[in-house]
C-alpha cells in the first residue's frame, strides 16, 4: 500500500464524523423528539450553524448541547433587549435595583441571571415564561458541574430544548415604536389612525414603552396650544391603542391622570381623554360621579323633547366620547337611562305637519340611543326595566305606537332567546 493510499480523503472524514457513536441518553432525546423542536429556530440562527452544532454534539454529549442551547438563548434575548429600547431597559433596571444600563454594551456585560430577570421586567417575558428560563438555567448550572457520576437526564435535557426554543429562539424580536412614530401621525394637518400594524406593535413592546407613549398622546391632547385637530388626533391614537395596553401600565396611568387633575373637577376634555386611554376606572370615583351628575343636568337641561333634535346629536356623541354607560356610575346611570327612554319613545303624533307620522320623535338621538343601549346590554337591563315604570313613560306607553318602541329598547338589553 503506498503512502498516496493511505492519506485520508475528505469523503472518509466525514463519514467518521457521521459514525461516532451516540450515547444512549443522545439517541434518547433524539428519540424525544428534539428534532421537530429545533426546526422551529429562526433562521438568523440557523445560518450561524447553531442547529447543526447543537445536532452533532446531541448525539454523544446532550449536557453540553443544552449549554449551548441556552447560551444562544440568553445571546438571543440580550438582542432583544437592546432592540426593545436601551432607554427603557435603564428605566427598568433603575425601578428594580438591576446593574445600571446606559448603554449596549452594559446588556452585553450582564449576567444570565440578571438578563432574565430585566427581560422580565421590560415585559419581554411573562412570569409564567420567567420561571421557565430561571428552571432551565438551574439545570444548566447543574450541567455545569456535573462529574462521572451525573449526566443529563433525557427530561432534563427535553426541558432546556423546548424552553429555550419556544420562549426565545422561535420568536422575533419586537420592533418597537417609538414616540417619533406616534408624533408623526398625532401631527398630522388631517385626520390620522394608527395603523393595524402600530397598534400591534404597541401591544408588544414593554410596559414601560407603553406607559411613555400613552404619557405623550395624554399630555398632547391637553395641550392648549396645539390646534385642534392635532388634539383630536391624541384622543382618537389613545383610544385606537387602548384594547392593546396591558392592567399595569393602564393602571399607572390612571395615577398620572389623577395627578395631573390634581384637586380639579373633572370637565369634560379631561373625561373624554380618560375614557379614550381607559383610565377612568383609576380615577378618584367621587369626582367621575360628579362628572356626570353635571352631565345629567346638562341633558335636563336640553330636554328629552323631540323639538330639541338640533342638540341631542352633540349631546349624545359626548355622552359617547366620554364612556358612556360603560363608565357611568350606578348611582347617576338610572337617571340618564330614564331620559334616554323618554327621549326615544317620544309622544303621540297625528297631528300638525306631522299628521302621517303615529310617534314624533328625535331623529338625531333614536340612533345613537339605540347605539349607547347596544353597547351596554348587561349594565342597564334593569335600568331600563325602571324606567318602563316611570310614570310618565306608563302613560306614554298607552299609545301603541310609543309602546312598541319601549318594547325595541327593551329588545336591545335583553339576552337573545334560543330558537333551538
Amino acid at each position: 500500500m503506498t503512502a498516496e493510499n493511505l492519506k485520508p480523503r475528505p469523503g472518509l472524514r466525514k463519514m467518521a464524523k457521521n459514525l461516532v457513536p451516540a450515547t444512549p441518553s443522545g439517541e434518547m432525546v433524539l428519540a424525544a423528539g428534539v428534532d421537530g423542536l429545533l426546526s422551529e429556530i429562526r433562521a438568523e440562527w440557523r445560518s450561524k450553524a447553531l442547529i447543526e452544532r447543537v445536532k452533532n454534539i446531541l448525539r454523544v454529549d446532550p449536557s453540553s448541547a443544552c449549554q449551548r442551547l441556552l447560551n444562544a438563548a440568553i445571546h438571543d434575548l440580550r438582542d432583544k433587549i437592546i432592540i426593545a429600547g436601551v432607554d427603557v431597559a435603564g428605566q427598568a433596571a433603575s425601578i428594580y435595583k438591576l446593574p445600571s444600563v446606559t448603554k449596549a454594551e452594559d446588556v452585553y456585560e450582564y449576567s444570565i441571571s440578571h438578563t432574565l430577570d430585566l427581560a422580565y421586567r421590560m415585559g419581554l417575558l411573562s412570569r409564567p415564561d420567567w420561571r421557565r428560563l430561571k428552571r432551565a438555567y438551574d439545570i444548566r448550572k447543574d450541567l455545569e458541574h456535573e462529574d462521572d457520576q451525573y449526566e443529563a437526564g433525557v427530561e432534563d435535557c427535553v426541558y432546556v430544548f423546548r424552553t429555550c426554543i419556544e420562549i426565545v429562539l422561535s420568536k422575533d424580536p419586537i420592533t418597537p415604536v417609538r414616540v417619533v412614530d406616534i408624533k408623526d401621525i398625532v401631527e398630522s394637518p388631517t385626520r390620522a389612525l394608527p395603523s393595524p400594524e402600530i397598534v400591534d406593535e404597541f401591544e408588544k413592546v414593554p410596559d414601560l414603552r407603553q406607559v411613555e407613549l400613552d404619557k405623550f398622546l395624554i399630555s398632547t391632547s391637553r395641550n392648549s396650544a396645539k390646534p385642534d385637530i392635532i388634539r383630536q388626533n391624541a384622543i382618537e391614537a389613545l383610544r385606537a391603542l387602548r384594547p392593546a395596553i396591558k392592567r399595569a401600565p393602564q393602571a399607572e396611568l390612571g395615577q398620572y391622570v389623577q395627578d395631573l387633575l390634581q384637586r380639579q373637577p373633572i370637565d369634560l376634555a379631561d373625561a373624554k381623554i380618560g375614557s379614550a386611554a381607559g383610565v377612568t376606572p383609576y380615577l378618584r370615583q367621587a369626582r367621575v360621579r360628579e362628572f356626570f351628575q353635571d352631565f345629567h343636568r346638562r341633558m335636563l337641561r336640553i330636554g328629552d323633547d323631540w323639538a330639541g333634535y338640533g342638540e341631542h346629536g352633540k349631546l349624545l356623541d359626548d355622552f359617547e366620547d366620554v364612556g358612556g354607560l360603560e363608565f357611568c356610575p350606578a348611582e347617576v346611570r338610572g337617571s340618564i337611562v330614564l331620559w334616554m327612554v323618554k327621549c326615544y319613545i317620544g309622544e303621540p303624533g297625528g297631528y300638525g305637519r306631522g299628521i302621517n307620522r303615529p310617534v314624533f320623535y328625535s331623529n338625531t338621538a333614536a340612533p345613537r340611543v339605540e347605539k349607547i343601549f347596544r353597547d351596554s346590554p348587561a349594565t342597564i337591563a334593569e335600568d331600563v326595566e325602571h324606567a318602563g315604570n316611570d310614570k310618565y313613560v306608563k302613560a306614554a306607553i298607552r299609545d301603541k305606537h310609543i309602546a312598541r318602541r319601549l318594547e325595541r329598547l327593551r329588545d336591545l338589553v335583553s339576552p337573545e332567546v334560543d330558537g333551538g
